[in-house]
This record gives structure tokens, sequence and C-alpha cells, in this order.
């Protein structure tokens, strides 16, 4: 075994480490999508939504972000798509979704319904805002958010 000795400083910022992170998670790293079709995604969300793309590794996953947020996309060769132990698959659609802050919601509907971008329900109101549901070419949820003034 190939081991490195750490010098006590190293030994030391390990410590302060776990003090600042007692339950040993140290931050978001990424929201995970499951996709039937990594590039089809990826271009999805730079294309449509105007994300970055970080990563490809086709065609198994890509991760794109936007303004700190990364999301995870994960085709059905990657490992964070197996199978769960009892052998229920990991598949897009749901609920749960990333939120997207937006200026100008009407307008950004308009450019996603002429782009032929499906909407799960028309736009919302109420005291906060106003918001709606689209999918990404697997059906996975995104909502549009835009703050009242």
């Amino acid at each position: 075994m190939n081991e490195t000795k750490k010098g006590p400083s190293a030994v030391a910022n390990d410590h302060d480490e776990e003090r600042s992170h007692p339950h040993g998670i140290v931050g978001v790293h990424g929201v995970r999508y499951q996709v039937k079709d990594v590039a089809l995604a990826a271009a999805f969300y730079t294309d449509q939504l105007g994300f970055t793309l970080e990563h490809q590794q086709l065609p198994a996953f890509a991760s794109v972000s936007l303004g700190g947020v990364t999301l995870l996309l994960s085709g059905p060769g990657a490992s964070g798509s197996r199978p769960m132990p009892g052998g229920a698959p990991q598949e897009p659609g749901g609920w749960n979704r990333v939120v997207l802050r937006v200026t100008d919601l009407p307008a950004r509907i308009g450019a996603l319904k002429n782009a032929g971008v499906p909407l799960r329900n028309e736009m919302e109101s109420g005291p906060g805002g106003r918001q709606i549901q689209i999918e990404d070419p697997d059906g996975n949820p995104i909502e549009l958010f835009e703050p009242a003034r």
C-alpha cells in the first residue's frame, strides 16, 4: 500500500474541516436528473435555458451549470443511473424540480413555446411571484419563476 505522510499543518487542516462540517457534508455538489439521451438533454439546457456545458462523457453523462448550480445529467449507462438494490430503475420525471429565476416570464414562455418546449401548466401567479413548469426532453420538470416586484 502506498501511503502519503501528512505534515502537521495538513493534519490540522483535516481536523478543522471535520470540526466545521461535523456530519461530513461539505456542500451541495449538484442536482442529478435521469435522462435517456445525454447529448439531447445537454443541448436543451445549453441552447434553451442558457446553461454552460461543464463536462461531457457521452453517452453516459454530462454536467451543465448556471449561477452556481450544477445539473448532473445521467444517461442509462451512467453509474448514477444504475437500478436500486431491489431492481427498481431510476427514471426521469416526477415532481421535484430545479427552479430557475427569470425576468419577463411571459416573454420567456413565448420563446419556449415557439421552440416546442412542453409546458406542464399555465402560468400561475401568487403573492411571491409567478411561475410555470416546463419539461426537458425526458420529462424532467423545471420551474421558471419570476419574483413579485
